[in-house]
């Protein structure tokens, strides 16, 4: 549960509990009031009247001995102290003839202010009332004087309320159980969905601190701090992505500097050869230092392109292959381009199809960049043809663009292979299984030139019906 939603079940559960206990409150403080001040006052008089009449009754018949026969005052006294009641005797203008506390007679009261006939001014305190009863002649039934009655509240509510003398005391034991059920259950919730969670995530961050990416973070709970614990996961998984790209990488670049040694080692070694024959005087006649020669071109054409498609790795690798864009006709610009590359298809016995007409538009573009493009993919068509396929290049305009085609018939591209033709150091498989030769930069590079010229690059391919690679430059 979320945190924002459980603190707002336990404030209204506890402004529910708070809006119970105050309505109890203020029923027994009401009915208490309504006792004292109302109607159910005259009542309860006349219970505490039954309960004091036999004393009553005695005053009513011996008031007039009752100040100087000593056995009267005793007997009285002994009843006040049977009832646990304490009883004052006055005569009509106030002086004490008789208190069951004392033996002191004489004192006076007022009888304006210290005689009280009905529960609220009668109470003394929580605990005891005192309440007046006036003493008649029966005879005569003329008042004589006043019996002040001293009683305990339980005696005056007789057990009747004793649910009231009880509420305050259980208006704050209910306080209280809701006030520990609710530091109980903060605790709880603090300790168990919030310490705890918070001490596992420093445990996983540690380990993630220390290399650990294979500890899974997991949290049953889907509140804030799973939501935590998602995103810390998620991290986790990015980061052992990474890490596992990074090691890729390196183990790829390792591949790509052995790759490249090997490949150097084999043209340097044959240019050596031919230079040594050569310098020996190997070479009968001008014809056969003419194929030598050939040979030695080849092999450093081969050197040339290995050593440029390192170079721009390592300028791309640092954000530093310039693609500088100029305003030219794009007839012009690939007329250079292909004509060499043209002549060298024929020669692998490749048969060739030149574009039948280049449009003649203006366009920005980076001539060397774009020779090096289509360098690239022709070089990727001759791995996958033989001799008798063909390599078709197509030049035309398309929506605004200029569509640029190179199709060829060889082998394809294993489906396997196809999402990832464009990363680096990739190299895929032939259909035989073989890793494919190269560096696995060439189309990386191309994919980067493109999207310099603000272009796309993309391919269509069937295993065992060939590969269409197409780049769209856009019109200047």
């Amino acid at each position: 549960m979320y945190l924002n939603e459980w603190i707002r079940q336990w404030l209204l559960k506890v402004v529910i509990c708070l809006l119970l206990v105050f309505a109890c409150t203020t029923y027994f403080f009401w009915n208490r009031v309504n006792i004292e001040q109302g109607t159910e006052s005259k009542a309860v008089i006349n219970q505490v009247r039954l309960y004091v009449n036999e004393m009553l009754l005695f005053l009513d018949n011996h008031y007039a001995e009752i100040m100087n026969d000593v056995e009267l005052q005793a007997s009285l006294r002994a009843m006040a102290e049977a009832s646990d009641t304490g009883v004052v005797y006055t005569d009509l203008t106030g002086q004490i003839v008789f208190n069951s506390y004392s033996n002191a007679v004489g004192a006076r009261i007022n009888p304006g202010t210290d005689l009280h006939y009905d529960l609220y001014q009668a109470r003394l305190s929580d605990q005891r009332y005192r309440i007046a009863f006036p003493v008649v002649d029966e005879v005569t039934q003329a008042q004589v004087g006043n019996a002040i009655f001293t009683i305990p509240a339980s005696l005056v509510f007789a057990g009747r309320t004793k649910l009231q003398v009880l509420a305050p005391y259980l208006t704050i034991a209910l306080l209280l159980v809701i006030l520990a059920l609710l530091v109980i259950q903060i605790h709880r919730k603090m300790s168990r969905d919030m310490v705890k969670p918070i001490h596992q995530l420093k445990d996983f961050s540690e380990a993630i601190l220390k290399g650990d990416l294979e500890q899974k973070f997991t949290y049953q709970n889907m509140d804030e701090i799973g939501e935590v614990y998602a995103m810390f996961d998620q991290m986790r998984l990015e980061i052992m992505h990474h890490s596992h790209r990074r090691d890729e990488q390196e183990q790829a670049q390792k591949e790509l500097i052995s790759n490249i040694s090997h490949e150097l080692k084999t043209p340097l070694t044959t240019l050596k050869a031919y230079i040594e024959a050569i310098r020996e005087g190997s070479c009968s006649n001008m014809q056969e230092v003419m194929e030598y020669v050939e040979v030695m071109h080849n092999s450093t054409e081969k050197m040339s392109r290995l050593t440029e498609d390192l170079l721009l790795h390592a300028l791309k690798e640092l954000g530093q292959i310039s693609v500088t864009l100029t305003e030219q006709y794009s007839r012009e610009v690939f007329d250079k381009i292909l004509r060499p590359i043209g002549h060298y298809i024929r020669t692998t016995g490749v048969h060739y199809i030149e574009p039948e007409g280049i449009p003649n538009v203006l366009i920005h573009v980076d001539a060397q960049r774009m020779e090096q493009v289509i360098a690239n993919l022709i070089s990727n068509a001759l791995k996958h043809t033989s001799a008798g396929d063909t390599i078709r290049v197509n030049i035309e305009l398309e929506q605004g663009q200029l569509k640029i085609t190179i199709a060829d018939t060889g082998n394809g591209i294993l489906p396997q292979d196809m999402p990832f033709v464009f990363d680096r150091y990739f190299k895929g498989k032939s259909n035989e299984g073989a890793r494919s030769k190269g560096t696995g930069l060439g189309l990386s590079i191309c994919k980067y030139i493109i999207e310099a010229h603000e272009g796309t690059i993309y391919f269509k391919s069937r295993q065992g019906s060939g590969t269409v690679f197409y780049c769209l430059i856009p019109m200047g």
